[in-house]
């Protein structure tokens, strides 16, 4: 059974929201939970590491993108109980707005596919819950009106 399956805490997470061109880079996992449906590039924060460098790392190794953060937009909590009401999953996954430095989006093992997206117009896509919401706080981010920092 994997390590993030009925997990005896929440496991924390980080994720960022890439601005390039007044787009927004998109991600679908290859791998469950939310396989094949888009959303920020992100994974696990390993021990020792900062959420920022967190994201920065995940963004480089699931799209080979490098980014510059702008500011910490805010947290999602994912839990998912099973049919006995267990805890499966709990995961708090921090958010970040960044801009784009350089590379360009790739495929690879744990992203199926990418793409850059208007952030107020998801076209449709098949999305993680809750994405929209974060976006436009990673718009007022991005555009200095946010107050969180």
């Amino acid at each position: 059974m994997s390590d993030r399956l009925y997990p005896p805490r929440p496991i924390i997470a980080a994720s960022v929201a890439v601005f390039r061109e007044g787009k927004v880079l998109l991600a679908a996992r290859v791998n469950p939970p939310g396989a094949h449906v888009f959303s920020l590039p992100g994974g696990l924060v390993e021990i020792g590491e900062t959420l920022e460098e967190a994201a920065l790392r995940e963004l480089m190794e699931e799209v080979v993108v490098e980014a510059r953060i702008i500011g910490f937009v805010g947290h999602v909590e994912v839990i998912e109980r099973d049919a006995e009401d267990k805890i499966r999953r709990h995961f708090v996954v921090n958010t970040f707005a960044a801009e784009w430095v350089s590379g360009e989006p790739q495929t690879g093992p744990e992203a199926a596919a990418v793409q850059w997206t208007d952030p107020a117009s998801l076209g449709g896509l098949a999305v993680t819950k809750g994405l929209s919401g974060i976006l436009e706080k990673a718009v007022r981010v991005m555009s200095g009106t946010s107050l969180v920092r």
